[in-house]
């Protein structure tokens, strides 16, 4: 009977794990659903302004702006976007993985390397590995374009100043709910726009600027800056929540076999002792009738 009630115990403890789980996968779900759309109505604003961006930028010199000066670079910044909480697969794994390749690459080629972790994940994996400075945690439960403004703050001045060469950003692109893939993304020095090749002549947009582009070109850039940061938080914050929700419907799955499993074992389990019981009854009754 210790046997049965042990079972008995673990189906128990399977189920109350499967309500948990359950419940966290519609949570994930009704975060992810406002989190997704944040960042697909963000998306064509990004890529209209980038293009935009790229025909400016086209018509002026590298030359005139600070942040679009290469340099040898010596020191560089990476900046990494996590999650703040776990139970969401491999998504920060993942990262982890992707940036400390990309460090150690740096650092044998001869680089000194800082860490810039937004999210307390990756915070706290590389907290002991490598130099960190302006950590930010707990921000993706709500946050706005305040929050990318905030994190431009600690990268364009000290990039002018030439306290560092090179910036880098790391986040998961959004794919769908299943796949996020890690991205790395110069920022600084803000490299050449590339520019759209187009069949039609007439399908070209053609931009009328006023004042010079010089001038418009130095407001620009930095909300080009702030435009990058608040769409790695957006595809971050969605991948975050879409991961999570596929876990836990995983989990939930997981614990419905599990009890299922279970089951199957608590009832063999009292049918060998019902049988045992049945055949001490048997015996005792033969021998009974002997005597």
């Amino acid at each position: 009977m210790a046997a049965l009630k042990d079972i008995k115990r673990k189906i128990t403890a399977v189920q109350k794990t499967r309500q948990i789980t359950r419940a966290m996968n519609m949570v994930a779900a009704s975060k992810f659903k406002a989190a997704q759309l944040r960042m697909l109505n963000f998306r064509p604003y990004a890529e209209s302004f980038m293009e935009m961006l790229g025909d400016l930028a086209g018509k002026i010199s590298v030359e005139s702006h600070p942040l679009l000066a290469a340099r040898e670079p010596v020191r560089i910044k990476v900046i990494l976007m996590t999650s703040d909480r776990g139970l969401c697969g491999g998504f920060n794994n993942n990262l982890t993985k992707a940036t400390e390749r990309f460090v150690n690459d740096k650092r044998k080629s001869g680089l000194d390397v800082e860490l810039i972790p937004v999210g307390r994940k990756g915070r706290d994996f590389f907290k002991k590995k490598f130099k960190i400075s302006n950590a930010r945690s707990d921000v993706f439960g709500k946050f706005d374009m305040n929050l990318a403004i905030s994190i431009a703050k600690d990268i364009i001045p000290p990039f002018i100043a030439e306290e560092y060469d090179e910036l880098y950003l790391i986040y998961n692109e959004f794919v769908n709910v299943s796949v996020q893939k890690p991205k790395v993304l110069q920022i600084f020095p803000i490299a050449p726009f590339a520019k759209k090749e187009e069949t039609d002549i007439s399908n070209e947009i053609e931009y009328i600027y006023e004042p010079e582009a010089k001038k418009i070109l130095e407001n620009l850039l930095p909300m080009y800056v702030h435009v990058l940061i608040y769409r790695a938080l957006a595809e971050t914050s969605a991948g975050e929540n879409g991961a999570r929700m596929a876990a836990m419907d995983n989990a939930t799955r997981n614990c419905e076999e599990m009890v299922s499993s279970l089951t199957l074992k608590y009832n063999k389990a009292r049918q060998a002792a019902i049988t045992s019981e049945l055949m001490d009854i048997v015996g005792g009754t033969e021998a009974l009738a002997k005597g």
